[in-house]
């Protein structure tokens, strides 16, 4: 192939389909609920919202839409754009926010943090997931500030997923960044799949629960957490 026919092919090539053979070459995983954010470089993102536009305003077209007579939904296609890369699935296109540590100066006991809001989505229908999210600890030598908790949840759960593997992501994600192994999460959450579509059930919650070292060894500890977290806001 020469230059000419390169350079060409080169830029037909989609931004999505650059991003995906660069995590593809470093043998990454790209599922709906990965961070990507690594493999994306610098002015990348804004041409992958423009790609995501381009292919939302044909989708609309095929829902057979007429979104050039029809002021609702002449802005549709930038607006979802916008919101999927920038917003709603932010969690998989932006670095986790910076979580600095520092010195624990002798407390060794539990405490929790909550509710903290849950905002994400169902990968199977698109669907909102919303509800809430309650963090225990017992810190190690080092704790990360209270703002910090609620960072990393909103980070992970701007994502598509489902709400079993958000929960575990989020345990997993505050032992790393808490520097202990002592952590309890529990989330509450309501699914528009389920309120929206399919049984169109209004009164159901869904609870998941993830406890690690101290929380699952031993009872009284996880029971002294659930009874906290029964005592806190949101938890009715």
């Amino acid at each position: 192939m020469d230059d000419t026919l390169k350079d060409t092919w080169e830029k037909k090539e989609e931004i999505s389909s650059t991003i995906k053979n660069r995590i593809k070459k470093a043998q990454a995983r790209f599922h709906s609920n990965d961070n990507i954010s690594e493999y994306i470089k610098e002015g990348e993102i804004e041409k992958l919202q423009e790609e995501v536009q381009s292919k939302m305003q044909s989708l609309l077209d095929s829902l057979i839409i007429d979104t050039e007579n029809d002021h609702n939904t002449q802005e549709t296609a930038k607006r979802v754009a916008k919101m999927w890369i920038k917003e709603t699935f932010g969690g998989r296109y932006k670095p986790m926010p910076r979580v600095t540590s520092f010195p624990n100066m002798g407390y060794k006991s539990m405490y929790t943090s909550g509710p903290i809001s849950i905002r994400s989505t169902c990968a199977h229908h698109f669907q909102n997931i919303v509800g809430n999210a309650w963090i225990g600890i017992i810190p190690n030598g080092k704790v990360i500030g209270l703002s910090k908790f609620n960072r990393i949840v909103h980070h992970i759960a701007e994502r598509p997923q489902i709400q079993e593997e958000m929960t575990t992501q989020i345990a997993e994600a505050l032992q790393e960044y808490a520097h202990t192994k002592n952590i309890a999460v529990v989330v509450k959450a309501e699914h528009h799949c389920m309120t929206h579509r399919g049984v169109r059930e209004h009164e159901s919650d869904m609870t998941t629960a993830i406890m690690l070292g101290h929380f699952k060894e031993d009872p009284a500890t996880r029971d002294e957490f659930y009874k906290i977290c029964m005592s806190m806001k949101g938890h009715g």
